[in-house]
């Protein structure tokens, strides 16, 4: 009877996904901006449609003066206590013209200026606050307790913050490791995802170094402890992240680097407009008159539209292809960058292990419908990576798989069962190769005199030979004592992977890195193939983050694109930080500027472009604020500008230069911001 193919069930130890960071939430309204700002709202929506429907003055002007005073006097204090440093704050330069606003009759616009500012500071808030928590939550990838082994050989359960360097501790299958040491007994497969981003689960034997908070597999561990918890490569992931972040140039948007300036001489203008007739005897109404009408015309909201729109509208357009660019500042950034990194697993690749490769050894007399039938049928009841992408294999091919007894697992070696009467082995090369070592040289031997002695095991080392110098893992299976074939089993490239990497050469000027924690054959195969030429494999967290900032020191803005709480330092270092959401682990979506929704990679550069028009946008509309300011002032100065048409002339300008930015949102922005290949030319087309 032919076993169904169902998908294997899941493993406890593993139902967390590897790498992932266990969430740490803080509430929505454990934050006061957060609650101010909602607080703000509500009496701004409590008074609008009272004004509206022509209820008395004295109840929605109420309302809106509690809605100034709930959403402006933390900025407004802010904004004098930095006035008191010497320095004008533009938070206290917009509570300062809701004030104006309202003085003149414009109450509800006043309020709704208050509103805005509330709202954007209580987002700042909450970003702040979830990436803390995932920062924090990243130490829980560690487990709270260790068994360590005494002298004596007895067990004891203590906290992972008392092990010391030396200290023997004991990892049972499936527990997560306690300490980064080195195994002294044992041998097992480590899934360490989390720390190297390999796809595959690395073989641990005594002498190999493994790592706290990575997934031990079937076998039992024995780990000598050579570095105290603060300082295992978890902590240092941690601290890494968090100086990163600290240590990052505050993110100002571009209308911000001139805010100074444009705020001291316009309340200084406004002074001098004020003062300046009033000292030649003109009447106090009439100068107070001309004062207010020259704040309200040239106040940077105009300015402050002009850089927004654009902005927000390159946010909302990207959010609808899948792209979550988390603020305005981190979507202006995505424009400015010249450089780009990628990580591989779960970026380049799909960050889940393939069969590629079918190579039976003819003289076996197996093809490989057969080959592959026998293996799957061996791995079916098996929870490894590596026979899940053989199942798949068979289940993609829709092959029926023979019923298995007496299957048998052994760490680091493989499986092996009895399928359809025929005992079948699946494992490493060279340790089944071993064990099958008398029966293939009997059956060498007696085929000499007939064959010119044939080599039945140097042909299988060849075939491996090939299939790992390609960068693929091999697999070997043996049917009845004797090497019937090998797989090749690799990790499998994006299919938009190699546009991607094209397009991003195209904006940036530059052909992109890769970094990596996988094997260097792996990585340059998978390069190759990508289009990738710097490749740099084999790195720690740290030593991607070294990268990064070896390409920052060279005078480069560097993008870095991963998945993988190993990515998440780099993403923190980086001028701007990109991670793929479906498989991201929790640290990396919370730590970058911008997630890739729905994993299609080939956004990337879409984003980017359509980051590109938006600060084209912003320099048009910068030209037309500054135009309509201009000409406003120098009516208001020159002649008697009367305060409706300076209202009008500045909402006007204000308008258009919303509209202009507004463009974004069409459709037609992402299309012709699309990589080649997708559809339209990458970022070469002009709105």
């Amino acid at each position: 009877m032919p076993a169904t193919l169902t998908p294997p069930a899941a493993d406890p130890a593993a139902s967390v996904r590897a790498g992932a960071v266990p969430r740490r939430r803080t509430r929505l309204l454990a934050l006061p901006e957060v609650r101010r700002a909602a607080a703000a709202t509500a009496l701004f929506l409590l008074a609008l449609p009272l004004q509206l429907a022509g209820a008395p003055a004295l109840i929605w002007g109420a309302l809106y003066v509690l809605s100034y005073a709930t959403g402006g006097w933390e900025p407004g204090w802010e904004g004098l206590k930095a006035l008191k440093g010497r320095t004008l704050d533009v938070d206290l330069l917009m509570v300062v013209a809701a004030l104006g606003a309202a003085s003149i009759g414009q109450v509800m616009d006043g309020a709704l200026l208050i509103v805005i500012f509330a709202t954007s500071g209580a987002l700042e808030a909450l970003a702040t606050a979830r990436t803390a928590d995932s920062v924090r939550g990243l130490l829980d990838l560690a487990p709270a307790t260790a068994t360590r082994i005494a002298a004596d050989g007895t067990e004891q359960t203590l906290p992972v913050d008392e092990l010391a360097v030396g200290d023997t501790v004991l990892v049972r299958p499936g527990e997560r490791v306690g300490a980064d040491g080195r195994v002294l007994d044992g041998a097992s497969e480590v899934d360490q995802t989390s720390i190297t981003g390999e796809p595959l689960p690395a073989l641990k034997e005594p002498g190999d170094e493994v790592f706290a908070g990575t997934l031990n597999g079937t076998g039992a561990l024995r780990v000598r402890v050579e570095r105290d918890a603060s300082d295992s490569v978890i902590a240092r992931i941690v601290r890494m992240v968090e100086e990163a972040s600290e240590t990052k140039a505050p993110t100002q948007l571009f209308i911000e680097k001139v805010e100074q300036r444009y705020s001291l001489g316009m309340v200084a203008a406004t002074l001098a407009v004020f003062g300046v007739p009033l000292a030649f005897g003109e009447a106090f109404s009439e100068a107070l008159l001309r004062g207010m009408t020259f704040m309200i015309v040239a106040s940077p909201c105009a300015v402050v539209l002009a850089t927004m729109p654009p902005l927000l509208s390159a946010i909302a357009n990207a959010g609808r292809h899948g792209v979550l660019v988390k603020s305005a500042v981190g979507m202006e950034r995505l424009g400015q960058i010249d450089a780009v990194a990628l990580d591989k697993t779960g970026t380049l690749t799909e960050g889940t292990p393939r069969v590629v490769d079918v190579r039976p050894l003819r003289e076996r007399g197996l093809d490989e419908v057969e080959l592959l039938t026998f293996a799957a049928a061996a791995e079916h009841p098996s929870e490894h990576p590596l026979a899940r992408a053989v199942v798949d294999a068979a289940r993609e091919r829709g092959l029926d798989l023979p019923a298995t007894e007496g299957f048998t697992s052994a760490p680091g070696i493989g499986v092996m069962a009895v399928v359809g009467g025929r005992t079948v082995q699946v494992g490493a090369p060279a340790r089944l190769l071993a064990e099958a070592e008398a029966e293939v040289e009997v059956e060498v031997e007696a085929k000499c005199a007939a064959d010119a002695g044939g080599d039945t095991d140097g042909v299988v080392a060849a075939l491996v030979r090939e299939l790992e110098e390609s960068g693929r893992s091999a697999v070997l299976v043996v049917v009845d004592g004797t090497p019937a074939g090998v797989l090749g089993i690799a990790d499998r490239l994006r299919p938009d992977a190699a546009a991607t990497v094209a397009a991003l050469t195209v904006l940036t000027g530059t052909a992109p890195t890769l970094l990596t924690g996988d094997n260097p054959r792996a990585a340059a195969r998978l390069a190759a193939e990508a289009g990738v030429e710097d490749v740099r494999a084999g790195l720690l967290p740290q030593e991607k983050v070294g990268a990064v900032r070896e390409l920052e020191g060279a005078g480069r803005r560097v993008m870095v694109v991963g998945d993988g709480v190993n990515d998440a330092p780099a993403l923190a270092a980086a001028h701007i930080g990109v991670a793929m959401g479906r498989a991201g682990s929790d640290l990396a979506l919370e730590t970058a500027d911008a997630v890739i929704v729905r994993d299609e990679l080939v956004a990337v550069p879409a984003t980017v472009a359509l980051s590109r028009r938006a600060r084209e946008l912003v320099v048009q509309n910068l030209v037309i604020a500054g135009v309509f300011i201009a000409g406003l002032v120098v009516w208001d100065l020159a002649g008697t500008l009367p305060l409706p048409l300076g209202v009008a002339g500045h909402e006007g300008s204000t308008v258009l230069v919303g509209l202009n930015g507004l463009r974004l949102l069409r459709d037609s922005a992402w299309k012709r911001a699309a990589p080649e290949g997708t559809g339209t030319p990458a970022g070469a087309a002009k709105l």
